[in-house]
């Protein structure tokens, strides 16, 4: 499962889900709070407050940044 940590109206986060969107990647939305002080959950996982953050639990992987993500993606989930 892929899950993507990310906020409302985020321009880097919507490159992501449309991306995921355009290759038939099933994954979850995670959002997140529009303060870095309350993400703690992304955090948890990521180790930074940014977004978007994607988890793919079948590889292991957790990643932010879009540009990594979006590569990523194309190497691995495409």
């Amino acid at each position: 499962m892929v899950t993507i940590y990310a906020l409302e109206g985020c321009p880097y986060c919507e490159a992501v889900t449309d991306r995921l969107d355009e290759i038939d990647v099933d994954y979850e939305y995670e959002w997140v709070p529009a303060l870095h002080s309350g993400r703690d959950q992304v955090k948890r996982v990521s180790g930074q407050r940014a977004v978007p953050v994607l988890v793919d639990e079948e590889h292991g992987v957790t990643m932010a940044e879009s540009e990594n993500i979006l590569e990523y993606v194309d190497r691995t989930l495409a």
